[in-house]
């Protein structure tokens, strides 16, 4: 059972309907929250129901209440027609492509993308029978160079991982549509309240809901909101491939999308003055936000975008590996560690240069990648401070 049912349309502000969308307590005698229903088997009350699968849950793997919940909610809020939930965003990912691709095709991967969907493409797709070209995040409508007879989708993800450059995805979208092709965008960095992907042309959005929907790093979740012509093709995917969420992760990204529009706009405030002050740093070469004036296509995230996440990257100057070291060992609030989305604030190094194929990556020092948590702002400064000045004092 998938989220399509056509739902009445509701014009409350987003804040208003993280916290309403999806949620009936009166079918549920009176309690707030969506019950957590584990299970697996279904009663069905005469044979003839059972033949007929004529009634609204029939198996634990196909669909729950809790389930159901969640996705109702995502879809309206993200302005889908449907949704469908997997055990990690991961998981949509691979599930999203599946359910449009066969063997022959060919599909068009933005090449900034997250690196477990680049691993997906060029071993899970290969063997099936399936090419990938990567192109220019930057490319737009210029794209349309890249399509082939046999060309099925384009994937997008904007603002890219770790790199964050921007796609012009209405101009992407305009040749998905003179084309026939699907378009499906990763839209987890902007999270379903700062990019309306249906708004712009796409077809299937795809959430990493591990991050900002669960919110609180304790609990894997994936979610693929669909439009109306692309939900059947999704569901049919997830059903096929067995596809589907863990109970308590489900309840925990319920539990975590009610608080969804107070956290972002923190994330977004605290994650901006952090940006801005790590521009005026010595030891920095430039910083990789969107939201900043100086980001390069900043013009494309303002018009297209309503808001930015705690997730950015910084450029260092030139430094050595222990240097950078001395700096991230000795921090006390930024954890090290993937992922990012929740209340805690991350850093981790990285290097696209081995995983860029259509483009080159050629910065001019030591990247690292931060989510600016929820932690007082003044605090996070001085332990970044204090990181830079270890920085600055190593060899």
């Amino acid at each position: 059972m998938s989220s399509s049912e056509k739902k009445p349309e509701r014009h409350e502000a987003p804040a208003t309907r993280v916290v309403h969308a999806g949620r009936a307590p009166h079918d549920n005698f009176g309690f707030v929250n969506p019950p957590v229903y584990r299970g697996s088997t279904v009663l069905f009350p005469t044979v003839e129901k059972l033949w007929n699968r004529d009634q609204p849950y029939t198996y634990g793997r196909t669909c729950t209440p809790t389930v159901k919940a969640l996705q109702d909610a995502i879809a309206e809020i993200e302005g889908g027609a449907a949704c469908e939930l997997t055990a990690s965003g991961y998981q949509a990912v691979s599930t999203a492509i599946l359910a449009f691709v066969k063997a022959g095709d060919h599909i068009l991967m933005v090449d900034n993308v997250y690196q477990p969907t680049r691993k997906f493409c060029d071993y899970m797709l290969a063997k099936l029978g399936v090419e990938t070209t990567y192109y220019d995040p930057l490319i737009g409508a210029g794209i349309a160079e890249l399509v082939r007879p046999n060309t099925r989708l384009i994937f997008t993800e904007s603002p890219g991982s770790q790199t964050f450059e921007v796609q012009d995805i209405p101009a992407i979208a305009k040749v998905a549509r003179e084309r026939d092709l699907w378009l499906l965008m990763d839209n987890t960095w902007a999270s379903p309240l700062y990019f309306k992907p249906f708004d712009h042309g796409v077809d299937v959005s795809i959430q990493a809901a591990t991050k900002y929907i669960v919110g609180h790093a304790d609990a894997m979740l994936g979610a693929i909101t669909s439009n109306a012509r692309a939900a059947k093709y999704v569901a049919q995917a997830k059903d096929l491939l067995g596809v589907n969420p863990g109970s308590e992760e489900t309840y925990l990204g319920g539990r975590g999308l009610r608080t969804l529009a107070t956290r972002l706009a923190q994330h977004h405030r605290s994650g901006l003055e952090i940006a801005r002050w790590l521009e005026g740093r010595p030891e920095v070469a430039r910083v990789l936000h969107p939201a900043l004036p100086s980001h390069p296509q900043h013009a494309l995230w303002k018009r297209d975008f309503l808001g930015a996440s705690g997730l950015f990257g910084v450029i260092l100057k030139p430094a050595s590996r222990d240097a950078v070291a001395a700096m991230l060992n000795g921090l006390k609030l930024f954890g090290m560690g993937f992922s990012w989305g929740g209340y805690e604030s991350l850093v981790i190094p990285f290097d696209a240069t081995s995983y860029r194929t259509a483009t080159k990556w050629e910065p001019e020092g030591p990247a690292l990648r931060l989510h600016i948590g929820l932690e007082d702002v003044d605090d996070l400064r001085a332990d970044l401070q204090a990181g830079l000045e270890r920085l600055a004092a190593t060899k």
